[in-house]
């Protein structure tokens, strides 16, 4: 399969770039005699080598026998050398190269794939990058830091046809997707509600400044994001064995609602059948200094809710069902020692559990050019779920009492509060030199 070119279009970046290479294309995915063929090694590069990168991706890619890490890039030296040494000591050689900018690392003509886990707020620039490269892609969940942002990857993805999986690993556990299974086929009787229990919004980084790190380009890191003074509650200093707390801040992240709810919401809508559709009413709480009770309203009636025990709770007409990382109980119990019947709903299964199967899931895809367990229109549908929340929260005291009305289609506010549409670039006004290409 040739992938399409995506015309993309940017003002240079503050680095001093000038000018746009033409659209690179992976050799997997061109089908002349200089490609990989498909029992080759894919040819795989790390952006962003954080303790997700370095813990949990890097050591598993580098036992893959179809796949070779070529290449590491991070904006800070202390870690972009770390995942260099870590590359290099499983292969016994020292051939992995090293980049600082991202966009360098995607010229290579020799690069079939990347895997991205920097900070959310750069996921976007990246993603459509990696669209006009060519190059296939697995990016961490969530996708996107705004509304705008997850419709216009959708889009870029999806004319340019490389295999694109969503860091979203629950989908490869056995239990999530179980759960899933009997909530599709009524096992539980008719969807009533469910609820998601995570942590709520974001909230304005007000972080004191900090020394800088050496050897870190803290305007890169920023990116996007308005330009404040270096913390290392942001980007800790050194390797770090945790997992940083910009998450709580909106100029880089979407709090507890994008960051757990990017996987717990992900499954409440496996299970509600709604993977490429959406809410179309998000009701938000009665007190509007409130942090849980967003309300979302699907077209058949269900609702979906924030709040609630921590994990996923599906409550039907006849029973309920209950699942987090380790745990799946269900009211009677007897629900949850059904078998699902051959002719009954099964749900896609991936080829190993939890993260090591998602990996595997989308490795196999990018050799047989096939869709893998969470592709884009998921995880943009997932983190929409995720910023329409997050947008009910921070506007409460505006909407007095109204609610949305929002359109999975056109991805829309609607009605009343159509106005609504101005917040779908929410959080801040990109930085120059930083914007999003215009495809």
């Amino acid at each position: 399969m040739k992938g399409k070119p995506v015309r993309i279009t940017r003002r240079a970046f503050s680095t001093g770039a000038t000018s746009i290479a033409p659209l690179l294309v992976s050799r997997h995915i061109l089908g002349d005699q200089n490609n990989a063929a498909a029992n080759e090694k894919i040819s795989l590069a790390a952006i962003g080598v954080g303790k997700m990168m370095y813990d949990f991706h890097l050591p598993h890619f580098v036992k893959m026998p179809d796949v070779k890490v070529v290449a590491v890039c991070d904006v800070d030296t202390t870690r972009r050398n770390a995942g260099k040494k870590r590359v290099d000591d499983a292969y016994g050689n020292h051939h992995c190269a090293s980049y600082v900018d991202y966009r360098d690392l995607l010229q290579r003509n020799d690069l079939d794939a990347v895997v991205c886990a920097t900070p959310d707020h750069w996921h976007a620039n990246i993603i459509l990058d990696t669209c006009q490269a060519g190059k296939d892609m697995y990016c961490e969940k969530p996708l996107t830091n705004n509304l705008a942002e997850a419709k216009m990857v959708l889009d870029a993805v999806n004319a340019s046809e490389i295999i694109f999986q969503t860091g979203s690993q629950q989908r490869a556990n056995t239990n999530f997707r179980y759960a899933c299974e009997l909530v599709r086929n009524g096992y539980i009787g008719k969807v009533i509600r469910v609820e998601v229990g995570v942590g709520g919004p974001p909230r304005t980084c007000d972080l004191p400044g900090e020394d800088a790190e050496p050897g870190l380009d803290w305007d890169r890191w920023l990116g996007p994001a308005p330009m404040r003074p270096y913390n290392s509650e942001l980007s800790p200093r050194g390797m770090h064995d945790h997992f940083p707390n910009w998450r709580s801040f909106k100029e880089y992240a979407g709090g507890g609602m994008t960051d757990w709810g990017a996987h717990h919401f992900d499954i409440a809508q496996w299970g509600l059948g709604m993977d490429k559709s959406g809410p179309v009413e998000i009701v938000p709480p009665h007190d509007a200094k409130s942090r849980t009770g967003v309300k979302f309203i699907y077209d058949n009636g269900a609702e979906l809710i924030h709040g609630g025990r921590e994990g996923i709770t599906f409550y039907g007409s006849d029973g309920k069902i209950f699942v987090n990382r380790g745990r799946l109980e269900s009211k009677p119990e007897s629900i949850i020692q059904s078998t699902i019947g051959e002719d009954e709903i099964h749900l896609y299964r991936s080829p190993g559990n939890s993260h090591a199967g998602h990996r595997q899931d989308w490795v196999n895809c990018l050799k047989q050019r096939r869709q893998p367990n969470c592709p884009i229109e998921i995880g943009a549908r997932t983190v929409a779920v995720c910023h329409l929340g997050n947008l009910a929260y921070l506007h409460a005291e505006e909407l007095a009492g109204k609610t949305l009305k929002w359109d999975p289609k056109t991805w829309n506010f609607i009605g009343d509060y159509s106005a609504a549409n101005r917040w779908k670039n929410y959080p801040y006004q990109r930085r120059e030199g930083y914007q999003l290409p215009s495809i």
